[in-house]
């Protein structure tokens, strides 16, 4: 991958070449590490379980707490980096994060893990609150869009690390040496990262008070499109988060008793997204956002009832086709964000990637009550309510996009780097 980068980015003519290249493959290290330690304990949650005795909902806060606690830290840690600069916040945090997962295998109990996974959280926030702007502000806009594509490569990459990583280690040891390999893994990429990564040339300070920052927040959610947007992104997270909690407790169960390794291995159907998202988005380009999104959410909900049937070729089929769907849907819906933005975009962004993450957090804990008390159809009867509640939002966003004026659009690499950024 690093020759990609280098190949990507070797476009770029003059003294500058050298500096654009260490930013990108620094970037694409940062999205490894960042993203692998921010959903590794999804592979972990049967084996947490057994381990502590924890039913599946309490278990499942290893993952909500992370992107919860994120998810908090998201806005707040983008007004530090425009104080202080964004190489130290992604620094700061990366170390941060890489320290807290090389001492979260060491948990003497499972409430010491949770709270270590909620530092997690905090931690990581640094540096998917402050890529994009990073890379907006040190690449030219010839080489912009390359470079974005390679960091959000690192972060692809990093998410489906974080989750096979530990899904094949289980099979030889137990959930501690699973998290051990994903925190040194983590840990490597940081300390690539930190060593690649040059100086901000492009960085001006730009102090701003909290009721600046307040007033930039407020602006948004005062309009009421964009908030059924940040509401869409909510549910929409929640319910393909839940899928993926409580997707390797179906699987290693009766009826299907798979081998933890062979079903780590349906996080593949990650990759999925990779592919929908590009498409899902050159798609709306042509066709229209209510269209695509439309599309893309019949698709999540095909998917989620094709997974009930007790058939594992009918199970990988629907997780696929929801994967899909949601990524799809992810896409166009955070574009049409970038769009509708007003003044500040980085506040409407900050804003998305909140709801995004919180809607894990929440939605993901409480559904493992739902999944405790009626297996798998009771978690799909909670993400199909899920995926009703966002056919309203849509539908309200819809029909006020019919009379409203929008802002001038964000740019194409803004656009799908909110929208990936995600991941």
């Amino acid at each position: 991958m690093t020759t990609t980068a280098n190949t990507i980015v070797g476009r770029t003519t003059g003294s500058d070449a050298a500096h654009d290249r260490r930013i990108t493959i620094a970037l694409f290290a940062a999205g490894l590490t960042t993203f692998a330690s921010m959903y590794n304990a999804q592979a972990l949650l049967p084996s947490l379980s057994t381990a502590f005795g924890a039913t599946p909902a309490r278990a499942a806060l290893a993952v909500s707490l992370t992107t919860g606690c994120l998810a908090l830290a998201i806005v707040p840690v983008s007004a530090l980096s425009s104080r202080i600069g964004r190489t130290r916040v992604m620094i700061g945090s990366a170390a941060a994060a890489a320290v807290i997962g090389l001492l979260v295998p060491f948990s003497p109990s499972l409430d010491a893990l949770l709270a270590g996974r909620a530092l997690h959280g905090i931690a990581l926030a640094g540096v998917p609150a402050v890529a994009m702007a990073y890379l907006a502000e040190e690449i030219g806009a010839e080489g912009l869009g390359a470079a974005m594509g390679v960091y959000v490569a690192g972060t692809t990459i990093g998410g489906l690390a974080g989750r096979l990583i530990p899904s094949f280690t289980l099979d030889l040891a137990s959930w501690r040496w699973a998290a051990a390999a994903v925190g040194v893994a983590a840990a490597a990429c940081t300390v690539w990262f930190v060593r690649l990564l040059p100086p901000s040339r492009g960085f001006v300070a730009r102090p701003a008070g909290l009721r600046t920052v307040f007033g930039d927040l407020g602006r948004q959610l005062r309009h009421r499109q964009l908030l059924a947007l940040f509401g869409l992104a909510f549910v929409l997270m929640g319910g393909f988060v839940s899928i993926y909690n409580f997707l390797g407790y179906r699987l290693t169960q009766r009826p299907f008793e798979l081998p933890a390794a062979v079903a780590g291995s349906v996080f593949l159907l990650y990759l999925a997204g990779t592919v929908t998202s590009a498409w899902g988005g050159r798609l709306a380009d042509r066709v229209g956002r209510q269209r695509m999104l439309t599309a893309s959410m019949a698709v999540m909900g095909l998917g989620l009832a094709l997974s009930v049937p007790d058939r594992l070729g009918c199970v990988v089929a629907g997780v696929l086709l929801y994967t899909a769907g949601f990524f799809a849907a992810h896409t166009v819906a955070s574009a049409w964000v970038g769009t509708l933005a007003r003044g500040n975009r980085g506040a409407a962004s900050s804003l998305y990637l909140f709801f995004y993450y919180l809607g894990s957090a929440v939605v993901g804990g409480l559904s493992g009550l739902a999944f405790a008390h009626a297996g798998w159809v009771g978690l799909v009867g909670i993400v199909g309510a899920l995926l009703a509640a966002g056919a309203v939002l849509f539908a309200v966003a819809t029909i006020r996009s019919r009379d409203a004026v929008p802002s001038a659009a964000a740019s194409p690499v803004e656009s799908r780097a909110t929208a990936k950024l995600c991941r």
